[in-house]
């Protein structure tokens, strides 16, 4: 069976993020927790949020049948002291990930990051956490 477009932009960004991300954050000097996915719970990696919509086409983008998604990467993170250290790290390396890969192995046309978001908690030590949110666009010529 054939996976949708949808499907395969959401499995490339995923092995973008564990792949690639990781091995960027293996290098750095001091720990960062790695990104996995599934039902993961630990404090040794963290498991980022992938959400997909469509989004606005320009009308040159309907002329030529190239549909655009949004796609939101969000990083959930418990306060600690190293929390926002990790929500910088993390945005640098997936910054980087998308700048060497931009077609996501050959899924898309062109991804591009288009925001980046760092939340932090509105009281500290109150049981809410950091939150790092990425949103990319990603364009796919039309079947």
């Amino acid at each position: 069976m054939q996976d949708f477009v949808e499907q395969r932009i959401i499995k490339a960004v995923r092995e973008v993020l564990t792949e690639n991300l990781n091995s960027m954050l293996s290098d750095i000097r001091f720990s960062i927790p790695s990104v996995e996915f599934g039902e993961y719970n630990g404090n040794s990696a963290i498991a980022p949020v992938i959400t997909l919509s469509t989004c606005e086409r320009t009308e040159k983008e309907r002329i030529v049948h190239i549909d655009a998604y949004t796609i939101t990467v969000t990083f959930n993170m418990p306060d600690t002291p190293e929390s926002e250290t990790y929500c910088y790290a993390y945005s640098g390396a997936v910054s980087k990930a998308v700048y060497d890969n931009p077609t996501l192995g050959g899924v898309a046309d062109r991804a591009v990051i288009t925001g980046k978001k760092y939340v932090s908690p509105k009281k500290p030590n109150c049981g809410e956490g950091w939150q790092l949110i990425i949103t990319l666009r990603v364009t796919v010529e039309g079947l």
